[in-house]
């Protein structure tokens, strides 16, 4: 009896090991995929149309990466109520 139960609790640890295992690999399978689809085409959608998400170029006549916030531009209402 006891031989019997012995290899059906090492029978249940296998299990559990190849279950992580498989779901270890679809998961990652499946991460890929998804960042490849999201990520990849809007990158390539993004590059079609121009748009840049950082503007990391910098012009010779600024010392630094920093931009100015113009507040003049639009009236001030318009900044009370954002979203």
């Amino acid at each position: 009896m006891t031989n019997l139960r012995q290899f059906f609790v090492g029978f249940k640890i296998g299990l559990q090991d190849f279950g992580h295992t498989i779901a270890l690999i679809v998961n990652s399978i499946l991460l890929f995929i998804v960042y490849c689809i999201g990520v990849g085409i809007t990158s390539i959608v993004a590059r079609l149309f121009g748009k840049h998400f950082l503007e990391t170029k910098r012009s010779k006549k600024r010392k630094t990466y920093w931009s100015d916030l113009n507040l003049k531009r639009n009236p001030i209402e318009y900044y009370y109520r954002q979203f």
